[in-house]
């Protein structure tokens, strides 16, 4: 069957829509670029063009997926995140706008030649993220699912691959005054701290927040896809923040730091949890939505008050 690439975009965009999809003009045409390899240049200039019969049949394939509320990302292989391209699969969740907050905050304090562990890796976008930004000289990607870590080793390998990443350290030109090297990138297989050795200067999670009870009311595209693994916080979504505020200090060094992504009703419980752990200083920093959204402290060095912990 043959159709001209306008008529296979309209029959995507009519058949998204009558599924329900929110932004199905958007997706019809994400589908379709990513099928045709055609830019929006190249469509609107020549839209009545007869598509290939193997690009018809791949595009409607993955239309129906979609209408089905299969995740874009998901059909797609590929989310941009921090402005890097980040491969993803059912394994992990979709990496998300909201995370960057979390990254942009570390990236205040985070200074080349450190050592960062990030619990609960997932594709890997948040470490690998912070390799790239801040060069840390050790960075360790921990998680429970094995397919996470392959994710994540394959996003690795991606970024080295595409030059966004070098063997050794990281490109000169995302900030020419970096001379530190990223040496060592290590995926390791845990249940949280269990598997983990040696001392951090920051520690960084988005772990899994979202009271199981609340599992059942997200968008069908969570709910049904996206791993169960990555987003069970638990009864009240704080088990695992209680984890990592009892646990976390046995892996800083003095004065580290520990940042938390964090829902949007949960600034205030996290941070107690911190204070009453040990770590001073907790602070809560909302997202331009102005959601809570990241809470982070300073590890046992009140006696010191280097409050600013520009020497993390």
């Amino acid at each position: 069957m043959r159709m001209t690439l306008s008529s296979l975009l309209k029959q995507g965009v009519i058949e998204l829509k009558e599924a329900g999809i929110e932004d199905a003009d958007w997706d019809a045409w994400c589908l379709f670029e990513y099928v045709t390899g055609i830019s929006r240049t190249e469509y609107f200039c020549d839209r009545e063009r007869l598509c290939e019969g193997m690009q018809v049949k791949r595009y409607q394939e993955l239309i129906g997926r979609r209408a089905a509320h299969v995740p874009l990302q998901y059909l797609t292989g590929e989310q941009v995140f921090m402005g890097l391209p980040f491969w993803v699969n059912a394994s992990v969740l979709i990496p998300r706008q909201d995370t960057e907050v979390l990254v942009e905050e570390v990236r205040k304090y985070l200074k080349p030649g450190k050592r960062v562990l990030d619990m609960c890796t997932g594709s890997g976008c948040i470490l690998l993220s912070l390799v790239y930004f801040c060069a840390p000289r050790y960075a360790v990607g921990a998680d429970l699912s094995k397919e996470a870590l392959e994710v994540a080793r394959e996003n690795e390998n991606r970024l080295y691959q595409k030059g966004f990443l070098k063997r050794g350290g990281k490109q000169d030109v995302v900030q020419s005054d970096l001379t530190e090297q990223t040496e060592t990138i290590e995926w390791i297989g845990t249940d949280m701290f269990e598997q983990i050795r040696g001392n951090f200067d920051c520690i960084v999670s988005n772990p899994p927040y979202i009271a199981s009870a609340v599992i059942e009311t997200l968008a069908e595209e969570v709910k049904e896809y996206e791993p169960v693994l990555a987003l069970d916080g638990r009864e009240d979504g704080l088990f695992f923040y209680r984890i990592l505020a009892e646990e976390a200090g046995n892996y800083l060094n003095p004065g580290g730091m520990l940042f938390l992504e964090i829902g949007y009703d949960q600034g205030e419980a996290v941070a107690a949890l911190l204070e009453n752990a040990g770590f001073f200083e907790v602070q809560v920093k909302k997202d331009l939505a102005g959601l809570d959204r990241v809470c982070f402290g300073i590890w046992k060095e009140r006696e010191e008050k280097k409050g600013s912990a520009e020497h993390v």
